[in-house]
């Protein structure tokens, strides 16, 4: 132990080599708290040629090693197993070029998302995935756990941004091609093996990042319609009538308006209607044409009572209370403890049916719980999040997961849709992949990583 550290002390300097008590508490814990391992050593690299020396030394002692980004993630998949030395890549922050002719940005892993967002904004351009973590996630963790947000509907998931990656992996051996050209079939795309490997294949160290331009208008509506068909319906005619400007297509259920509306005192609701609530957000590039095509697609849509209610943000103010109604889901840990909270994916057609059932069972099983359902709905993510009181006793969690995944099976549904698999969903991944994919998944790993020291007990039981 005594030369491992000293080893690693001299690549990375006695500051950024952390044992016990100096090892700040977010480095051995998640964002839920549900898992806490204290590493037997934490240590901060400041560039990729030191990411790549840490490995080689850790791979020399056999040393397991549990890489971590801005610890935003919600699977525990940045929790130290025990023995395990932490690497975070919090110092290896910087954007090394933006590239306007090409549309890229090249940024090292452990830059933060809101500074590559606003770097690129001010060049006029826009990094097309935002999350609500946006200030404390950092790139090679939104790599590593191929990150989603609100618009993905238009924009794809986090895969679709990245054009070059460069990567360590176990044994210290740098990888990859920072490349900036969108076609580029010269072989197998080895950037994918990390894309979304939750950081078991290899640690992140720097990404070319493809950006778009920026939009010039944006329209928002807050709409209440009656069932989850009609939902659909409007889903699909907006997008034929919106000529590819759709960036965001929230659904929320009764059971998430209700809470929110009435638990949080802060929130008001722009409509009175009762039923599914959409928020619906266009973006694109002339404010005046935008607007009479949005404003045209909602009174289509009144004049066929698909809509029962809806509300145009007038202003930037009024846009963002909409939003905040969508996001209040942050303030669950705070009104609604103790929760579990579920990222899953279901066919779009079918995601009606699995609410209305799921919400069944839940109720069945336990009659004292509250339930909301809420989601992007156009790219076939659904949120669910259930509260028992404490009154009822201790919290069963494995029960509700139990539920919730055991139905999501039966609907050919992913167990993950955009927050990974970490430590807390890997006993469920064979509910969404086959024992053939699951096989080739432990080759892969065995394959790249023989000795099982990054990231070991995450993603694959």
């Amino acid at each position: 132990m005594s030369a491992l550290l000293d080893e690693l002390t001299r690549i990375v300097g006695a500051t950024h080599l952390l044992t016990g008590i100096d090892i700040p508490p977010q480095h051995c814990t998640d964002w839920f708290q549900t898992h806490s391992c204290e590493p037997r050593a934490l240590v901060r690299p400041g560039t990729p040629d030191e990411v790549a020396q840490v490995m080689a030394i850790c791979h020399r002692h056999d040393q397991p090693v549990t890489p971590q980004g801005g610890l935003t993630g919600l699977v525990a998949g940045a929790v130290p197993a025990q023995g395990d030395v932490a690497l975070s890549l919090t110092r290896l922050s910087g954007i090394e070029e933006l590239d306007t002719s090409a549309g890229t940005i090249t940024v090292l892993a452990g830059t933060p998302l809101q500074t590559v967002q606003e770097a690129a904004r001010a060049a006029g351009l826009l990094l097309a995935v935002d999350l609500g973590a946006r200030g404390s996630c950092q790139i090679g963790g939104n790599v590593a756990t191929n990150a989603g947000g609100n618009r993905v509907i238009r924009y794809g998931m986090f895969r679709d941004q990245v054009l070059g990656l460069e990567a360590v992996l176990a044994d210290g051996t740098v990888v990859g091609s920072l490349n900036k050209m969108l076609k580029n079939n010269a072989g197998y795309d080895l950037k994918h093996l990390f894309i979304g490997s939750e950081g078991t294949l290899g640690i992140v160290t720097r990404a070319v990042l493809r950006l778009h331009p920026m939009p010039l208008s944006c329209c928002t509506a807050w709409c209440t319609l009656p069932d989850y068909d009609t939902v659909v319906s409007f889903l699909r005619y907006a997008q034929s009538r919106l000529a590819g400007t759709l960036s965001a297509f929230e659904v929320m259920w009764p059971d998430f308006h209700e809470l929110v509306t009435t638990r949080l005192p802060d929130l008001r609701s722009p409509v009175a209607s009762n039923g599914l609530q959409v928020l619906i957000e266009v973006e694109g590039s002339d404010s005046d044409r935008d607007m009479a095509m949005f404003c045209k697609l909602l009174e289509e849509a009144l004049e066929w009572g698909w809509l029962q209610d809806a509300a145009i943000a007038q202003s930037i103010k009024e846009r963002q209370a909409f939003w905040s109604l969508r996001d209040a889901v942050s303030e669950f840990p705070l009104i609604w403890s103790p929760y579990c909270g579920y990222d899953v994916s279901v066919p779009i057609g079918a995601i009606g049916h699995f609410v209305t059932e799921l919400q069944s069972a839940l109720r069945e099983r336990f009659p004292h719980c509250e339930h909301v359902h809420f989601g992007h709905i156009g790219d076939s993510n659904l949120h669910v999040g259930v509260h028992l009181d404490r009154q009822w006793g201790l919290f069963p969690e494995a029960e509700i997961d139990d539920c919730v995944y055991g139905l999501l099976r039966n609907y050919g549904g992913s167990v993950s849709a955009e927050h990974g698999i970490g430590q807390h969903k890997k006993a469920y991944l064979g509910h969404s992949r086959t024992p053939q994919e699951l096989a080739l998944m432990h080759t892969l790993k065995h394959a790249i990583d023989p000795k099982n020291l990054l990231n070991r007990g995450k993603v694959l039981a």
